[in-house]
């Protein structure tokens, strides 16, 4: 806990990985438990919960999630931890499975509390200097950039990327939309409060929040694990097949901030999708909110998110786009109520 207040805003690694033969024996996924909880411990945080399928496990975390494919990993955390401090020890421990580290996307928003992050958190470039220093060699197309406004106020998004001659971030049917939210409406907010004295386990409160929240009808279709944390705070990973989603909330009054993420394919229903938006703003009608969208260069699937945005009564103040070497193109869109 931050002396200002809890870090909401997460940082996101996303690491792909290759082998003779990956899928041999499930890849990544053959990692045991002690192993990975030895990883969130050098970023400083800890497995709550957990539930897989036959495509990926997830894991809800202290701070956030992580997700463990055969040849990918994706973990985000919050609060003050280090998250780029897992990045040897993933790769390191990918490789007595057979496998080496063929590319890496890291993102992030700006933080609410900056002065407070340890290093090397302290900057996004101490973060990209980190970044540059530890990986290996094979990745050599690189490229960091910040999107948002050119002014020192306003949301930014920061991206980093970096893959090897065979590696594609991005596949050619898929999306990934990051949502940023902050100053979430107080009535909403106090959903995600335990209530006094309550006895009962993370996972049977969450499950609660989860269903009085709304949360669920986000993505009826989807197997979700989730958790309350003590005396508020909540998280939810969402399995559909091959796909996730998930969400985290920091409900305090001063710092009150909330995200979801889920990936998709951008041969879907678009129409389904911004409804998706439509459903995750109700849930929490933050008075600021950022939506940065990753697809395959060249397709707008991003388009239809301001004026699905304006229909909720929010503006858009920026938009920001730019291509990253096997990542596809980010476009970065911040959104502010009409009351501010």
């Amino acid at each position: 806990m931050a002396v200002s207040g809890f870090e909401g805003f997460e940082k996101r690694l996303e690491l792909y990985f290759s082998g003779d033969d990956p899928a041999a024996g499930n890849g990544l996924r053959r990692l045991n438990f002690y192993t990975i909880e030895k990883i969130l411990h050098t970023v400083q945080c800890t497995v709550v919960s957990a539930v897989g399928n036959d495509f990926f496990d997830s894991y809800v975390l202290s701070e956030s999630s992580l997700f463990v494919y055969p040849t990918k990993i994706i973990i985000k955390t919050c609060g003050t931890t280090q998250l780029l401090k897992s990045l040897r020890p993933l790769v390191e421990s990918a490789a007595t499975v057979g496998l080496t580290l063929s590319g890496c996307r890291y993102t992030r928003g700006t933080f609410i509390f900056p002065g407070v992050q340890p290093f090397p958190h302290t900057s996004f470039k101490d973060e990209v200097f980190y970044l540059e220093e530890n990986l290996p060699d094979n990745l050599v197309y690189r490229k960091a950039a910040v999107l948002g406004p050119r002014s020192a106020a306003g949301e930014k998004w920061h991206v980093f990327s970096a893959c090897d001659d065979s590696c594609t971030l991005m596949e050619d049917d898929s999306y990934t939309v990051e949502i940023c939210m902050t100053e979430l409406d107080r009535v909403l907010a106090k959903k995600f409060f335990r209530r006094f004295d309550d006895r009962r386990t993370g996972d049977s409160v969450g499950k609660e929040m989860t269903d009085v929240t709304g949360i669920r009808d986000v993505n009826r279709k989807a197997l979700i694990c989730d958790y309350a944390f003590d005396p508020c705070g909540y998280s939810m990973n969402g399995l559909a097949g091959g796909r996730y989603s998930t969400v985290h909330v920091t409900p305090e009054d001063d710092f009150s901030y909330a995200s979801f993420e889920c990936v998709g394919s951008v041969y879907d229903d678009r129409e389904e999708f911004l409804r998706l938006l439509q459903k995750v703003v109700k849930v929490f009608r933050p008075a600021k909110l950022s939506v940065a969208t990753t697809c395959p260069t060249g397709n707008d699937f991003w388009k239809g998110t301001a004026k699905t945005m304006e229909s909720l009564g929010m503006r858009l103040r920026s938009r920001a786009a730019d291509e990253f070497p096997g990542a596809g193109t980010v476009v970065f869109q911040a959104f502010s109520s009409r009351r501010n």
